[in-house]
């Protein structure tokens, strides 16, 4: 997986690449990160990237001319074909909500552009005629899209084979499963006079298999029941719920 990043900031993305996995996965080449600095494309001797508001208003305005053409220069390196399959992607507040599901969609891309907005907004144009997609972490706004950009790095750089020791690792992570993660422990089973459950230790499989199905089920229900809506949920699994006071919606025909 090839990331292209464009920012006015590429100092941001030195020191939180050099750590874990991330960084192993840049050295054995499994991923790789191209930083653009947006003001190496601005047209002025002071490499002016932002103006003010039409219209008047407070706050600076990231310029169109920069963006466009450090986006540009960043994918000339592909072809046509393979360049239109590349999503370019604006991290701003107004964006689609990052998920799982989103994430795993954008990793069966050939690579990912990313742009990362700061000051008061980026100009219109950008969004209009240049990002493909819009992408938001939340309902909370940022001082830039950097921190978006890494988040979004790393969610991907999860699934690209190798990075992570096993498939089976990913595959049972919290949200990709479609449920949230059951309770982990490791040793000492006994800590402070905190104990593991004792099912863990009895080296019966099937039923150390459905206590973490019932965790699991458990901690969704509490914590995130809108999961349940779209997991893939057996008549067990049903059961289970209801006997925690779950009650299934009722679906449209």
């Amino acid at each position: 997986m090839r990331f292209h990043v464009l920012t006015l900031f590429p100092d941001a993305f030195r020191d939180p690449l050099d750590y874990s996995m991330l960084a192993q996965a840049l050295n054995r080449g499994l991923v790789s990160i191209d930083v653009t600095d947006i003001r190496d494309y601005s047209h002025d001797p002071h490499h002016t990237a932002d103006d003010y508001q039409f219209g008047g208003g407070h706050g600076m305005v990231l310029k169109p001319e920069p963006v466009f053409e450090a986006t540009e220069a960043a994918l000339s390196g592909y072809s046509d074909s393979k360049r239109k399959a590349i999503p370019i992607i604006l991290f701003t507040p107004q964006g689609e909500l990052l998920t799982q599901r989103v994430v795993e969609e954008l990793a069966q891309a050939p690579a990912l552009a990313m742009i990362c907005a700061h000051y008061a907004g980026i100009d219109n144009r950008v969004p209009e005629f240049l990002a493909t997609r819009e992408i938001s972490l939340g309902d909370f706004v940022l001082t830039g899209g950097e921190l978006p950009a890494m988040a979004l790095i790393d969610a991907v750089s999860r699934l690209v084979p190798g990075v992570i020791g096993s498939p089976e690792n990913v595959a049972e992570d919290s949200i990709s499963s479609g449920l949230l993660q059951h309770p982990l422990y490791t040793r000492p089973a006994d800590f402070r006079g905190m104990e593991t459950p004792e099912v863990l230790l009895s080296g019966h499989h099937a039923n150390i298999e459905k206590w973490r199905r019932e965790q699991s089920l458990r901690r969704t229900l509490e914590r995130r029941p809108d999961l349940l809506m779209s997991a893939d949920l057996s008549a067990d699994d049903l059961r289970y719920l209801e006997s925690l006071g779950y009650v299934q919606p009722h679906k449209l025909d």
